[in-house]
């Protein structure tokens, strides 16, 4: 029996995908190249040596059923691999999301699960390629047979690609497949630095003066806020777009009334279903940021950023940042004159999971922080909006302006609605409904915003930062973002007539798609002298 569940666990390791959406059954109805190659050089090498050989074969096999682990969180949540020399980093930022969504003494038991997980894995399948290691010495004569006999119906099934389940070949390498795909991952990263280097030395505003920057937007105050995963498939996935096209079909009438108008289009977002801050820097740096190694390499050097470009023509700039809840040293690259963290908007309300506090609530902190004061310096802010962070509930409501205070109104919203925790278990049917629920919150708080706040200097740009992960959009969904102008001067829009950006709050599936990356120069360019 422990001989049997030994070999079914190579196998298993050997033939397991490493996405969900590829374990069916049809996976394990395949004959894995690389157990036929690996009992053969059992078979041929010394007692010594192959002892050897069999505790490096499981360890490896161990490591690589990680990778595999790994990657199925990665590929659910953000829709890729996890990249072997990037993605360490990111380890931190899912305990600190862990942390914020189930609290500490549950993200530390995640974490240690995972750990144990991780050296059973490693410990079990050393100990089961030994032990079969020990049956191929003892019946040395039947597993040559048997390793003949599965190598040629291997080539047989390989030239003749058969298939018992489309798309599932018979004749598997998928393990090798893996290891030489990684192999050429590392070989691109390491050359990506080399290409990000040469990108990062041109910038043709570098040099520009503040008097030639940003001359069309002269006395406004221009609002940047970033929609946590309010993608695409917010406005046109069918079992969104009527509700969430309510709200902006609304907001439309709404701020229409109140002498506003808006243009709208769509961005490509450097990432998917986390990692927010690979696109906030790619829009503010005009690079495209996709991964760990260029956002750091970015926060090192002297690009100018939107938000720089703002400060030198003579703006005050501010971080309006409910989701950073510790030291930001990087904020000093993005050229900030102030950083109002999560600790600094004055809010004594609960958390709404993962955040900190309810979008409508940053919008007055924003309001009362910046723009109340009486003959304020113009101002630019990057905004944040957390309330559509997953795992989407509990969501808070809206309320009036008035009310808001110290944000202590909410504390009976908190308790409303599944936990946050819940999504581990939630249908996914309720889970894509939550997001829905929480993007419109969000939209309306930008809307409700405009109209009790909203005069002739404000200028707001709002967009998605990314789309959700794949429990809500499904697999192979796009990158794309809304990302919409508003302003109640027509000298703004005007200025913006030949993007080709169409009227309204909500883009359409004609409306021009430009990378994230693009954003700044076009900008930069369009409200220059």
């Amino acid at each position: 029996m422990a001989t049997a569940l030994a070999g079914l666990l190579v196998f298993l390791a050997l033939v397991v995908p490493n996405e969900l959406g590829g374990l069916t059954p049809g996976a394990f109805v395949r004959i894995p190249v690389e157990g036929l190659l690996g009992a053969a050089l059992l078979l041929v090498l010394p007692g010594r040596a192959r002892r050897v050989v069999a505790v490096l074969a499981g360890v490896l096999l161990g490591l690589l059923t990680i990778l595999k682990i790994v990657d199925v969180g990665f590929f659910a949540v953000l829709g890729r691999p996890f990249d072997l020399l990037f993605d360490w980093s990111l380890l931190r930022a899912a305990m600190d999301f862990l942390t914020g969504s189930i609290g500490r003494v549950g993200a530390i038991g995640a974490a240690v699960a995972a750990a144990v997980l991780a050296a059973a894995v490693l410990i079990l399948l050393t100990l089961a390629v030994r032990r079969l290691t020990r049956l191929v010495v003892r019946r040395r004569t039947a597993t040559i047979r048997a390793v003949a006999m599965l190598t040629a119906v291997w080539v047989v099934c390989a030239v003749l690609g058969a298939q018992i389940v489309p798309n599932v070949p018979v004749a598997a390498h998928s393990a090798a497949a893996l290891v030489a795909g990684r192999v050429g991952q590392v070989r691109a990263s390491l050359q990506d630095q080399r290409t990000f280097a040469a990108e990062l030395a041109t910038d043709a505003f570098r040099d520009t003066p503040g008097d030639e920057l940003l001359t069309a937007l002269r006395g406004k105050d221009v609002a940047l806020a970033f929609v946590e995963t309010y993608g695409r498939d917010a406005i046109e996935d069918p079992e969104f777009a009527s509700q969430v096209g309510a709200v902006l079909e609304a907001g439309d009438r709404r701020l229409g009334a109140a002498g506003f108008a808006s243009r709208s289009a769509f961005l490509t977002s450097p990432t998917t279903g986390g990692g927010s801050w690979l696109a906030h820097s790619t829009l503010l740096s005009g690079l495209w940021i996709d991964n760990q190694q260029r956002y750091h390499d970015l926060e090192a050097s002297d690009r100018l950023t939107l938000t720089r470009a703002f400060g030198r023509a003579g703006w005050r700039t501010v971080g309006i940042m409910p989701g950073v809840t510790s030291p930001w040293p990087q904020a000093a690259f993005y050229g900030y004159d102030r950083v109002y963290d999560s600790t600094h908007l004055g809010y004594h309300g609960p958390n709404f999971s993962w955040a900190t506090m309810p979008d409508q609530y940053t919008l007055s902190a924003f309001e009362r922080l910046e723009r109340a004061k009486a003959g304020h310096t113009p101002v630019m802010a990057e905004i944040p909006l957390v309330s559509s962070h997953a795992p989407w509930a509990p969501i808070p409501r809206l309320i009036d302006w008035a009310d808001v205070g110290d944000g202590s109104v909410f504390d009976s919203m908190a308790a409303e609605g599944a936990p946050p925790e819940a999504i581990l278990t939630r249908d996914p049917d309720r889970v894509r409904t939550d997001y829905r629920r929480s993007i419109e919150y969000s939209l309306n708080s930008l809307i409700s915003y405009v109209e009790t706040y909203g005069d002739d200097d404000l200028v707001l740009i709002f967009l998605g930062d990314h789309q959700p992960a794949p429990v809500v959009t499904g697999e192979n969904a796009s990158r794309d973002v809304p990302i919409t102008i508003v302003a109640r001067d027509p000298a703004v829009l005007d200025r913006i007539s030949g993007w080709g950006w169409q009227e309204g709050l909500k883009p359409g599936p004609q409306a021009p798609v430009w990378g994230m990356d693009d954003f700044r120069d076009r900008f930069l360019t369009t409200f220059g002298p």
